[in-house]
């Protein structure tokens, strides 16, 4: 902010100021004074103050003029209004010179001041209301004592006869437009109009134009109209001084999320500018400023209760929407089934769209992140389906190539984590990717500067391009369990379905037969004593075993779990022609959460006095936790496409109390 600026006060002269209350003026009276003056004093007005500075030393001037200060080359006066004029030239500060006897003054300058308040206001302590004038406004802090004004990208689409989102147009079609946006107040006082050549404006740097939109609320008297002042190549706008005590409201959206190329921080400034001369541009001489962040997109963990169960209707999958219906209902949550586009064989929900949210003082709504890895639904498709509910934002590679890491099965998040001493309250993203240093698949680069650019959920890369289709909700999922830890992580392990298969052989149970078989045909006939001597197959589980371990560790050190917090399920894999894994029975891992309520693949393990011991294990597991599984069939439907339940279903979950503001990245 602009807060001093120098002028000459010479002797004979009356100059005409116009400042804002609480910046100073500053003026050499040394240099301005007459040849034989030796003294000088001060006269001003009520409402004025003035502090003589000479040689470190500093007081300030009576309103009578009594007092005398010797003139000295180091001599400056500062002058500062406190309230603001209520006409013009109201007010004044007289200096007069004086020789060496003190007598009449030789001469005099004057200055005649006009004081307006100019005050560029945001909610800059993020309790919902714009405070006047907050000291923190022009800087952003984290943390629960930070301060800060906060932006939304305001990415859904009120209107549904509009294309594109909101944040893409520069027109407010509703009030409920209005309310994504972040209030922004100008308030100003002083007299009815400004001097001659004198303006306010608006405006940001060239920088934050694709960032930041602003709308002023033109002729409220005579029919509400916003008006797109600022943003999308608008650099500054010309304010309308209308005198008096006003308030003018203006409001502010976001119009992209933080990325590689963005922190996140936005200005917008205020400025007084004064004419110069004819020809010249005018120059501030008083310039306010407000700094907002955009809020993060943040991913809902597993532990946050259901709200919505969103799956796709294909000719395939009666009986899998049948059972996701009947475990929707048990969890008191709703669903939402597609079937618009059935005929093109999507089905793909998790692997489409990540929901996620995005969080104001004022305002918070649900955004979903839409992969860029295209499985059937288009993305007109996927805002179709969602509706004017939903935020939406997506990210295409333009020279990386698309793999199916990009899909968002291969994105989880952990619940809430403490690891070291650091809180990580919102989680902690896990994307899975290839070996360090094999060259293999990844996650494009645009997706994941992306995420780590959010800041809130400081993301992990794990090890899963050993998998076919490599996805982390293949071998790690979340669940809930009362308790401090309040979460459980549970993994898959061909280890423990070898111990159990052991087991159940030393029990006599060898020849049980698992009801389909999965090496390609459904005649073959398995047992857990086939299983076991299959040599190949435990080979390669070893190697799976190996890959899985390598992501447990990591695990463990970046998110702070122990050993206690974790249950293996049973699962085994198969290595396909490429030499990458993938299930051999459904993989119980993938599976849906909807808080104690979980939709697990049916593995159809052997069968021992008429059932699943596989099926009969996990509820051991995990029932003395609290959670009721059931089991599902998706062998048709997706197992046999790669894919599980979690694969075919996404869910929409309540926001996180925490407020992200609140973080220390």
């Amino acid at each position: 902010m602009l807060r001093d600026r120098t002028l000459r006060l010479h002797y004979g002269t009356r100059i005409e100021v116009v400042c804002v209350v609480g910046t100073f003026l500053s003026t050499d009276v040394y240099g301005a004074a007459p040849v034989e003056a030796v003294t000088f004093g001060v006269k001003h007005s009520d409402d004025v103050e003035v502090e003589v500075i000479s040689n470190d030393q500093s007081e300030y001037a009576p309103t009578n003029g009594g007092k005398r200060w010797p003139l000295d080359p180091k001599t400056i006066l500062r002058i500062k209004m406190t309230c603001p004029s209520t006409e013009s030239n109201d007010n004044k500060v007289t200096v007069g010179y004086f020789d060496e006897n003190g007598g009449h003054h030789i001469d005099q300058a004057g200055v005649f001041l006009t004081g307006i308040v100019i005050s560029l206001d945001v909610d800059a302590d993020r309790d919902g209301v714009v405070e006047k004038n907050h000291p923190k406004k022009a800087t952003w802090t984290w943390g629960p004592d930070g301060q800060g004004a906060i932006l939304l990208v305001n990415c859904d689409k009120e209107n549904p006869y509009v294309g594109v989102e909101d944040c893409k147009d520069d027109k407010v079609f509703c009030k409920e437009d209005l309310e994504d946006m972040s209030r922004m107040i100008l308030r100003t006082k002083g007299p009815d109009r400004l001097p001659p050549g004198y303006e306010m404006v608006l405006y940001i740097p060239v920088s934050d134009s694709d960032k930041v939109g602003v709308f002023y609320l033109q002729n409220p008297f005579f029919g509400q109209r916003y008006i797109h002042v600022l943003g999308r190549g608008k650099l500054y706008h010309v304010v309308k001084y209308t005198g008096g005590s006003a308030e003018m409201e203006f409001f502010v959206e976001g119009l992209r999320f933080p990325d590689d190329t963005f922190d996140g921080l936005v200005t917008i400034h205020a400025s007084l500018l004064e004419p110069v001369t004819e020809g010249i541009s005018p120059t501030p001489i008083f310039t306010d400023t407000v700094v907002f962040r955009v809020a993060p997109w943040i991913m809902t963990p597993n532990t946050l209760a259901p709200v919505n169960v969103f799956v796709c209707s294909v000719k395939d999958n009666y009986l899998f929407l049948k059972e996701i219906n009947n475990l929707v209902s048990k969890a008191n949550c709703t669903i939402s089934v597609c079937s618009r586009y059935m005929n093109r064989g999507d089905r793909w929900m998790q692997d489409e769209i990540e929901f996620g949210y995005i969080h104001a003082p004022h305002k918070g709504f649900p955004v979903v992140l839409d992969s860029p890895r295209d499985g059937g639904l288009k993305h007109f498709a996927v805002k179709e389906i969602l509706g004017p509910d939903f935020g939406y934002v997506t990210r295409e590679p333009l020279f990386e190539v698309v793999t199916s890491l990009d899909s968002f099965g291969n994105l989880e998040v952990s619940p809430p984590v403490t690891v070291n001493g650091k809180e990580y309250p919102l989680g902690r993203i896990l994307i899975g990717s290839s070996f360090p240093l094999s060259g293999g698949r990844r996650m494009t680069k645009v997706v994941r500067d992306f995420l780590y650019a959010q800041q809130v959920q400081a993301p992990v890369e794990l090890y899963s391009d050993w998998l076919t289709v490599g996805h982390m909700d293949e071998i790690v999922t979340f669940v809930p369990v009362p308790g401090k830890k309040q979460f459980r992580m549970l993994m898959a392990s061909p280890f423990a379905c070898y111990k159990l298969f052991r087991q159940k052989q030393k029990e006599g149970h060898g020849e049980a037969i698992m009801f389909k078989g999965y090496t390609g045909t459904d005649t073959k006939r398995v047992t857990i004593n086939k299983v076991l001597s299959n040599e190949i197959m435990m080979q390669e589980n070893q190697y799976v075993q190996r890959c899985i371990d390598w992501n447990r560790d990591i695990l463990k050190k970046e998110l702070g779990v122990e050993e206690k917090h974790i249950i293996d399920l049973p699962a085994l894999f198969r290595i396909d022609k490429q030499g990458k894994a993938m299930a051999y029975f459904p993989n119980m891992v993938n599976m849906i959460v909807l808080s104690r309520d979980l939709g697990v693949p049916k593995p159809f393990g052997p069968i021992i006095e008429e059932e699943c011991c596989l099926e009969q294990h996990v509820n051991t597991l995990l029932e003395p936790l609290g959670l009721a599984c059931t089991f599902i069939d998706d062998i048709s439907s997706y197992h046999k496409q790669l894919g599980e339940v979690h694969c075919g279903t996404n869910v929409q979950r309540k926001p996180s109390a925490f407020k992200w503001w609140n973080v220390l990245p």
